[in-house]
C-alpha cells in the first residue's frame, strides 16, 4: 500500500464557479472514497483556496492521477492547476512503511 497527495490550484473565483460542479465532483469523490482510493479531501486555506486529497493503494499515483482527469473540477477548468506526488508515510495507523523509534 502507497499513499499520494493531490494537490489543486483554484482560480479566484472558485468559491462562486464551483456550485455548477459540485455534485458531480462530489459523486466522483465519493466513490473513490468507498472503494478505498481517497482517504480525505477537501480544500485547504481560508482564500485563495487549495485542494488538497489523498489517496492510496499500489499505485496511488496513478489513482490520483485518474482523479484528476476526470474530475469536473479539473475539466471545467475550475482548477487551475494540479500536481500528484508520492506520499512517504512513517507516522500513523495506516502508514505505508511504519518507522518507530
Amino acid at each position: 500500500m502507497a499513499h499520494a497527495v493531490l494537490q489543486y490550484t483554484y482560480g479566484d473565483d472558485y468559491l462562486e464557479a464551483r456550485e455548477r460542479f459540485r455534485s458531480a465532483h462530489l459523486v466522483l469523490a465519493w466513490a473513490a472514497a468507498d472503494r478505498g482510493e481517497l482517504v480525505l479531501g477537501g480544500a485547504v486555506g481560508t482564500g485563495p483556496y487549495e485542494g488538497l486529497l489523498v489517496f492510496q493503494g499500489d499505485d496511488a499515483v496513478g489513482l490520483a492521477s485518474t482523479f484528476a482527469s476526470a474530475d469536473p473540477y479539473v475539466t471545467s477548468g475550475l482548477v487551475t492547476s494540479w500536481t500528484v506526488r508520492p506520499w512517504a508515510t512513517v507516522v500513523g495507523v495506516k502508514a505505508a512503511t511504519p518507522v518507530r523509534p
